[in-house]
């Protein structure tokens, strides 16, 4: 059901003044840029050629998770060829467990797709499940970051890690959903993660959980205190039945506000897909944080990739590959190495790298200008970029220089967001453990609607030059209440949600 604070006749009217104010206003243009627009929702039609090129995609991307997964413990290869021929020794064998968290994730979507049957897609979670219910290895519920795909040995001296053991359960609890009529799955995905000892990661601390443990030298120094990729492990925490941390975690990390030219958001570190992956399975669209600022989460990530964007674009005259479709960086391999890149700020590696999953895993945010990225990027270069696996990794439009290579946790992002762009299913079925929405419950994240609503002195001026004594104020509708929030130093965030949900 649509949602409007105003009645309808006179709130027509009052848009359409609003519209010609800022179409004749100088400050038009900036309040263009800045405001994040209404995101495309995944019931909304796509053209039947995006509807085309998304289903190529995201069947390719599935494909690595099918045959990337040993079939005995279902742990997902970390990286591969893109033509899937053998890699070197040192990678051969190597599994992620994000990776599988995401591969977990793409059974589901398969099978409902039938790209496999379901009985394929149950049998490789009962499979997946089984293994790390009962003999991966494991410390209070939390898993090594990197496995032996054959044997789930720890490898690399990897650490138990927090938030890689955090995708992984997106996946398990989004299979449980899936597979909900089928009693030993919904039990063993139960088992992984009510096991999962939220209380022992905050080691000591009250609010804050660690990055992650080694047994050569036990906690990692680092701490989840500020705003990152992080907000899915907080949410399984908060709201486990069986480990849970205080609610009051939720609001305990800093929330660090970046502003690059017209745009500001949250903002902590340079690679996008900070703002990627917790989404991929946690639909904060609508919602918004009950304490001030009243923090909507899935507008910020609108707002980061575009800024992203627009910092790609200032890089031009530097590094004439990219464009206004060929953009996006974010970690990945490079001519060099591994680099956890991006920007704005700017990394100082930066070398004119493009990595398609940046645009790729804002499909579900920003379809507007990703998915014509993606298409951009496959008809322009081909299959030197696209192959079995979908995109390679990186490129460099600069240089020539193509990664031989893809990443599992990058495949996958792409994979999940353009499904949640397309149904929305992996919103869907996450959303339906109760675990994330008492969470959200416990930590006052409801959903809203917002308007800006001028005062009389406002009208027929330009609100964002008024004088001292007039004002705008956010009139935030929570579920159970409403309050004013009075925020004249931003017109962004006043007139962000002018249209009605």
């Amino acid at each position: 059901m649509r949602r409007c604070f105003l009645p309808c006749k006179r709130g027509f009217a009052f848009l359409l003044l609003i519209a010609a104010l800022l179409s004749t206003s100088p400050a038009s243009s900036l309040l263009r840029a800045t405001l994040p627009q209404k995101a495309q929702t995944a019931n909304a039609p796509l053209a039947a050629s995006d509807e085309v090129f998304l289903e190529d995609l995201s069947r390719r991307s599935f494909r690595y998770f099918w045959e990337q997964a040993d079939p005995r413990t279902g742990l997902v290869r970390d990286r591969a060829r893109t033509d899937a021929s053998p890699h070197n020794e040192s990678h051969r064998h190597v599994a992620s467990i994000a990776a599988t968290g995401f591969g977990l994730t793409a059974l589901c979507i398969a099978a409902q797709r039938r790209w496999i049957s379901p009985d394929e897609a149950r049998e490789r979670v009962r499979a997946t499940l089984t293994f790390f219910a009962d003999r991966a290895p494991q410390k209070h519920g939390w898993f090594y970051h990197w496995m032996n795909a054959l044997t789930g040995e720890r490898v690399w001296k990897s650490e138990i890690s927090s938030i890689d053991t955090a995708l992984l359960l997106g996946g398990v609890l989004t299979a449980r959903q899936y597979f909900r009529e089928e009693d030993e799955i919904v039990r063993l995905a139960t088992k992984i993660y009510e096991r999962t000892d939220f209380r022992w990661m905050l080691n000591g601390h009250p609010m804050l959980l660690s990055h992650g443990w080694k047994p050569e030298t036990g906690f990692l120094k680092h701490r989840w205190e500020d705003y990152s990729e992080q907000t899915i492990l907080y949410l399984l925490a908060i709201g486990s039945p069986a480990h849970a941390i205080p609610p009051r975690s939720w609001h305990a990390w800093k929330r660090s506000w970046f502003t690059y030219k017209s745009f500001r958001y949250l903002h902590r570190h340079p690679p996008l897909f900070i703002h990627q992956y917790s989404h991929a399975w946690v639909d904060y669209r609508r919602r918004r944080d009950s304490q001030p600022p009243h923090i909507d989460y899935f507008a910020n990530s609108i707002t980061a990739t575009k800024a992203h964007r627009q910092f790609c674009l200032d890089l031009t005259k530097e590094f004439s590959g990219y464009s206004a479709n060929i953009w996006g960086i974010t970690a990945s391999d490079s001519i060099k190495g591994y680099v956890a890149w991006g920007g704005p700020p700017r990394h100082p590696a930066i070398d004119g790298t493009v990595v398609p999953c940046a645009a790729g895993g804002s499909l579900m945010f920003t379809p507007e200008i990703s998915l014509p990225a993606l298409r951009e990027m496959r008809d322009k270069f081909g299959d030197r970029i696209y192959g079995r696996y979908g995109f390679t990794d990186a490129f460099n439009p600069s240089t020539g220089w193509v990664n031989p290579d893809v990443i599992g946790i990058d495949v996958g992002i792409i994979l999940l967001s353009a499904e949640n762009l397309r149904t929305g299913s992996v919103w869907t079925w996450f959303m339906m453990n109760p675990e994330p929405a008492r969470a959200m419950q416990l930590i006052g994240l409801r959903l809203a609607s917002s308007t800006w609503n001028p005062t009389p002195s406002t009208v027929g001026s330009e609100p964002w030059r008024r004088s001292p004594q007039s004002s705008s104020h956010l009139s935030v509708a929570f579920s159970d209440h409403t309050e004013v929030v009075h925020d004249p130093s931003n017109a962004r965030h006043r007139l962000s949600h002018l249209f009605c949900k």
